[in-house]
């Protein structure tokens, strides 16, 4: 293997590789099952291919032969010793994981580094960004007081909130939980759902619920929840107090008023952290009122110890389709607004 490879990616000597310019055979592991590397009906491949259209790869057994430009067939390396790195600390590869590892490398940062940094393990599984865009948002949230993570949904921005909160918790780096978020509605009117109202709350919590019991053994939730480590709330019910030793979650921010976001970020006590999760795409405050998370990062743009996170359709970790419906309606809005301000101007 070239010289020059061996000091940028060390981890590739874990491999047997032989190369010549533009030239490569990558010897497998026997002890990696091929299908894990090569994907099934050679799925991953296929994919490979696709983003190195300038390389031809063979698969023989376990061996890869790659043949194209060197500055490819290098990186095309480099993505075959990342996968190995990930199978080994025992996740499975998907088409998506080895896209998107495609697209680190493209940005230099090493997919491994991302795709194996455990936040959280419980109940049976482990919790990992799976995106570059997502580990540094969970960074942000290790490294400074208030975070915001802004992107649209399946971009995991609430989950991963809800994982660091629990992660902090077990490590008694806080002492309780506080997860909130604005009972806004979008098309039905509270007064119209049946029950008291704190039935009529329940359902927009219902996400918070979810993810809490995606992470936490079902039985000591209630336990945790009558104790008040951890609180699930409505914005409302935080007016007026300090919150201290506490990692606190607004979800949904985008339909909070200025007013509302102001009240929030002013309950932060001493040893707390704050993570704010929207998407400012998707408001469903009535005609007229301002959302609260358009507004902040203007006003505290200059704020030390405030982070602002953006994850975009790129970042979405639900069906792939959900991705393109985003980068769509991103299009559409943006289309729309030029008509309009065309047709502002003829007027004038």
């Amino acid at each position: 293997m070239a010289a020059g490879l061996k000091q940028n990616c060390p981890r590739i000597k874990e491999m047997t590789v032989t190369a010549q310019p533009s030239h490569s055979v990558v010897v497998i592991p026997t002890s990696t099952p091929m299908v894990s590397v090569i994907g099934p009906r050679d799925e991953f491949i296929r994919v490979i291919e696709k983003s190195f259209p300038d390389c031809v790869i063979l698969v023989r057994g376990n061996e890869i032969t790659i043949d194209g430009p060197k500055p490819s067939v290098l990186l095309v390396e480099t993505l075959l010793s990342e996968m190995l790195i990930v199978l080994r600390t025992g996740q499975a590869l998907t088409k998506e994981s080895v896209e998107r590892s495609i697209g680190m490398l493209h940005s230099d940062v090493k997919p491994a580094d991302v795709l194996t940094a455990n936040i959280l393990s419980s109940r049976g599984k482990t919790i990992r960004a799976k995106t570059l865009n997502q580990k540094n948002y969970v960074d942000a949230i290790d490294a400074h007081t208030v975070v915001f993570g802004i992107g649209p949904a399946g971009t995991g921005k609430t989950y991963l909130a809800v994982a660091k909160a629990i992660q902090a918790l077990q490590s008694k780096q806080v002492t309780r939980i506080i997860l909130t978020r604005p009972a806004v509605e979008a098309g039905e009117k509270l007064g119209f759902l049946p029950g008291t109202l704190s039935e009529k709350i329940d359902p927009y919590l219902r996400p918070l619920y979810d993810a809490l019991h995606d992470m936490l053994d079902p039985d000591s939730i209630p336990r945790l929840m009558t104790s008040g480590t951890i609180e699930v709330a409505p914005l409302a019910y935080m007016r007026g107090r300090t919150l201290n030793d506490a990692l606190i979650i607004l979800d949904e921010a985008q339909n909070t008023s200025a007013e509302q976001m102001k009240m929030f970020l002013t309950r932060l006590g001493f040893g707390s952290t704050m993570v704010i999760t929207g998407d400012v795409t998707q408001v469903d405050l009535p005609n007229g009122t301002a959302s609260g998370l358009r507004a902040v990062r203007e006003i505290l743009a200059d704020v030390e110890d405030v982070k602002f996170c953006e994850l975009t359709s790129t970042d979405v970790v639900r069906h792939k389709l959900v991705g393109q419906i985003v980068d769509a309606y991103g299009r559409y809005e943006e289309a729309k607004a030029q008509t309009e301000n065309k047709s502002d101007r003829r007027k004038s």
